[in-house]
């Protein structure tokens, strides 16, 4: 189309990829627009390729926990996620330490790579999580070490001669693993969702969803959402941190049709129809993990790691961190949490 016919225009005006139409302005505005025209290519696009490069070269953290009763498919979930064995199953791991007696925090470090990105992937698993007769408190453990995450952070920032790079071991997402009962939320899962979705990023998933009907899914996915609703429990992609509106169209679909993910994990392969396919065996034939139909688990990775990583990443770092930080320097006296002398006392007490 011509560029001068008003048609044009108006559609140029409107697309955010075409450049607004070079039009004067009645009265002239300093400083004056540059009229790239005139000088042809300059070359700003290229910041992109310039960060991808960066980012290549030095890799990025991203620090991953779950949390939910044993026996619900954890570890397996996260080394189908990550297609490699980064859970501590894989690492030698006893029949006898079955059921520890309180929470523990288990952290295991993996560097993944990926067309030349590498990855230092950090698994923070939570053995003992719901599995005793009492769980009252039992998500104290790990609100603790979220924050003591916070915290080491918080120093190594304050501090006069800080590194350039701080090593960030941030919890930047929470897998929450509910038990597939079809009936209704335990008070255990709300008592550590409405704790913790305060301080992390919560994503609520559905384990082992190949133990319920497709209808039953449907309902206790209903159910689930509404139950989060009525106690006021917001999980991850909170509503309030939408920047625009692409992302709020885009999280509001996940937020009131996908989640809670209901899933299946599996780290087996078999061949089906001449295909070898992430899934698990039952007598009436193969589910296989990555098959929609079959299970959500593709799009549990989708969005974890191919949309919303970076994220993920961010709003730890601007909301959650931020709020720690604020509450922790405002404490303080918004001086810095610690001088070098009771840094060094407080370490030699540890």
């Amino acid at each position: 189309p011509h560029a001068g016919s008003v048609e044009s225009k108006n559609e140029a005006a409107m697309s955010e990829l075409v450049p607004e139409p070079r039009q004067k302005p009645v009265v002239p505005m300093k400083p004056m627009g540059i009229n790239t025209s005139l000088l042809g290519y300059i070359g700003i696009d290229t910041i992109i390729e310039q960060m991808r490069k960066k980012t290549m070269k030095t890799g990025f953290d991203f620090n991953i926990m779950v949390v939910g009763q044993s026996g619900l498919g954890k570890s397996t979930l996260v080394n189908t996620l990550f297609k490699s064995q980064v859970s501590r199953k894989s690492s030698g791991w006893n029949r006898e330490e079955k059921i520890p007696k309180t929470v523990e925090i288990k952290a295991i470090g993996h560097v993944i790579e990926e067309g030349g990105v590498k990855m230092k992937l950090t698994v923070i698993d939570t053995p003992g999580f719901g599995d005793q007769i009492n769980n009252e408190n039992c998500w104290e453990p790990i609100e603790k070490y979220i924050n003591e995450q916070y915290e080491k952070f918080l120093k190594e920032e304050v501090n006069i001669a800080r590194k350039k790079r701080i090593p960030d071991t941030r919890v930047h997402c929470c897998l929450y693993f509910i038990s597939p009962t079809g009936h209704s939320l335990r008070p255990l899962d709300l008592e550590f969702m409405k704790h913790l979705s305060k301080v992390v990023n919560i994503i609520p998933v559905i384990a082992k969803a190949d133990t319920m009907t497709l209808e039953e899914k449907t309902e206790f996915k209903q159910r689930v959402r509404k139950e989060l609703e009525v106690n006021g429990i917001e999980f991850y992609p909170q509503k309030e941190f939408d920047e625009d509106l692409e992302d709020k169209t885009e999280n509001d679909k996940i937020r009131q049709e996908s989640m809670p993910f209901a899933v299946v994990g599996s780290d087996k392969e078999y061949q089906v129809n001449g295909k070898r396919v992430l899934g698990r065996k039952t007598p009436w034939g193969i589910i296989e993990v990555e098959n929609l139909n079959h299970c959500e688990f593709a799009l549990l990775r989708d969005f974890v790691i191919r949309t919303h990583l970076q994220d993920l990443k961010e709003v730890t770092h601007n909301i959650h961190y931020e709020t720690y930080r604020a509450k922790r320097l405002n404490d303080n006296g918004g001086l810095p949490p610690m001088t070098v002398e009771t840094e060094e006392n407080h370490e030699s007490n540890l």
